[in-house]
C-alpha cells in the first residue's frame, strides 16, 4: 500500500513540475505528427499535404464545387499520378466501384486552357484519347471515364459523385 502511495505521489510531482520533458527533436516530431492527424479529421484522408474526401451524392459540377467550398475546399485538383491513384482509391472505397466522378478541372468561359477550381496550375494530365474537345460545350472534368479510366470533358449539368480537397 505504501508503494502505491509513493508511486502516485511521484507521478503527481513529475506531472506538476514538468520534470518529464521530451528531447527537442522528439517533441518536434510528436507535434508534426499531431498536426498532421488533426489536419484531416473524420472522413477526410490526408495525402501529399492535402485532405481528400469522396462524396457519393450526385450533383452537377457547380453544385459539387459549391458543396466543397462550404467545407473550406474545392473540387479536387490532381497534381500527379499518385494523387490520381489516391482519388481513385477513395472512390472505390466509397462506392465499391471505379465510377465517374467530378474533380475540379474546368474550361472557363472565354478561356482556351483548362483550370483547376482551387487555382493551382495543371502540372499533370490524363485525358482520354481525343479529349479534351474544347469548344464542344463540355467544360467540366470527369475522372474514371471509359475502360481506360482516363479524364473526360463532360457536360457540367450532368449529376455525378465528386471528390473535394482542402489544405491539410
Amino acid at each position: 500500500m505504501k508503494l502505491l502511495a509513493v508511486s502516485a505521489l511521484l507521478c503527481a510531482v513529475v506531472a506538476l513540475t514538468g520534470a518529464f520533458v521530451l528531447p527537442a527533436d522528439e517533441q518536434q516530431e510528436l507535434e508534426n505528427f499531431l498536426d498532421k492527424r488533426a489536419a484531416c479529421t473524420g472522413a477526410w484522408t490526408e495525402f501529399n499535404g492535402r485532405c481528400f474526401r469522396y462524396f457519393p451524392r450526385a450533383l452537377t459540377w457547380a453544385a459539387a464545387e459549391k458543396n466543397c467550398q462550404s467545407l473550406g475546399g474545392n473540387l479536387a485538383s490532381i497534381q500527379n499520378i499518385e494523387e490520381y491513384h489516391e482519388i481513385q482509391r477513395l472512390i472505390v472505397a466509397g462506392s465499391y466501384n471505379l465510377q465517374l466522378a467530378w474533380v475540379g478541372g474546368n474550361l472557363a468561359h472565354q478561356v482556351t486552357s483548362w483550370l483547376w477550381s482551387d487555382g493551382t496550375r495543371f502540372t499533370y494530365e490524363n485525358w482520354c484519347q481525343g479529349d479534351p474537345q474544347n469548344g464542344s460545350g463540355n467544360n467540366c472534368m470527369q475522372v474514371n471515364y471509359s475502360e481506360s479510366k482516363c479524364w473526360n470533358d463532360g457536360n457540367c449539368n450532368e449529376v455525378l459523385p465528386f471528390v473535394c480537397s482542402t489544405r491539410a
